[in-house]
């Protein structure tokens, strides 16, 4: 059997390369990182001499998987056409650098609709996407692939229910391009979108509609993070693995299903203290069994 990939989202303080001096500590073979200030539409160009660095440390290192998370602005979905090109544009400088780095994924959420109802919104992030791909920079990193991440459904976000992934696969370019577009599978998001991770009916049942609405081959990335809140609560609040709902069963479930087992996961649960990390790595690594 192959060996886990499991890591956590790491700071980039100090130089993109220190995340990977970040991922040697904690002993880990994969990582994820936000490729500037998540909360800034600002961009600095990346310098190569920095591109570099980051690129050799990794070669140097046991990290085996990689993927950046864009920022938190973005709203493929959004009506407004100045957030609209926005989005459209940081995505493009995501897809860009991650090509610079040599990191095949970039993991962004698809936005929300604002009011617009379901079906436009969708049509917007396919639009969105048609554009990101056709895009000088999409051309450029023609190995970066895109993954859309399943969230919880708070207030008019999109994505909740994986038929509206599905529908964003399904209607790129009209299958033209869209096996550069994958998705992500947050466990807190689905759990909190009415998901029930916590049993073996329970799993397959998710898997199921999974495999039909999106093929769980699309599947690229796993975010483990347990719920603050209950089955179907609508909240993205994320706990500890194994301190919340789905609990350290439900986790075990996860890490070790046939479907899931050899695909990358990356934790984002909360870092309380400098021990977080650790903590929850070995939470996990406990539950695989041929670990």
């Amino acid at each position: 059997m192959s060996r886990m990939l499991l890591g956590c989202h790491l700071s980039i303080s100090g130089g993109l390369d220190q995340a990977i001096a970040r991922a040697e500590e904690l002993k880990i073979n994969a990582l994820q990182i936000f490729s500037h200030n998540a909360r800034s539409w600002k961009m600095t160009p990346l310098k190569p001499d920095d591109a570099q660095k980051f690129i050799e440390r990794r070669q140097r290192s046991k990290v085996e998987y990689a993927v950046i998370h864009t920022i938190y602005l973005i709203n493929l979905a959004s009506p407004d056409p100045k957030n609209f090109q926005l989005s459209v544009q940081a995505l493009n400088d995501e897809i860009e650098r991650a090509g610079a780095l040599k990191i095949p994924h970039v993991n962004t959420h698809i936005g929300a609709h604002l009011g617009q109802g379901i079906e436009q919104g969708l049509e917007r992030v396919v639009e969105a996407l048609e554009r990101v791909l056709a895009s000088p920079q999409a051309k450029s990193a023609p190995d970066v692939k895109i993954l859309l991440e399943n969230c919880s459904g708070e207030g008019s976000e999109l994505g909740a229910r994986f038929e509206e992934l599905g529908f964003v696969l399904q209607n790129i370019n009209k299958n033209k391009n869209n096996r550069r577009v994958g998705v992500c599978l947050d466990t807190c998001h689905a759990f909190a979108a009415g998901y029930d991770l916590t049993t073996p009916q329970g799993l397959e049942k998710t898997l199921t509609e999974l495999e039909r609405t999106v093929g769980l081959e699309r599947v690229a990335l796993i975010h483990l993070n347990d719920s603050k809140f209950p089955l179907g609560s609508r909240r993205d609040r994320h706990e500890h693995i194994g301190q919340g709902p789905i609990g350290s069963e439900g986790f075990r479930l996860i890490v070790n299903h046939l479907a899931l087992r050899d695909k990358p996961f990356i934790l984002e649960t909360p870092k309380d203290d400098e021990q977080s990390d650790p903590m929850n790595l070995a939470r996990v690594w406990a539950l695989r069994y041929d670990n």
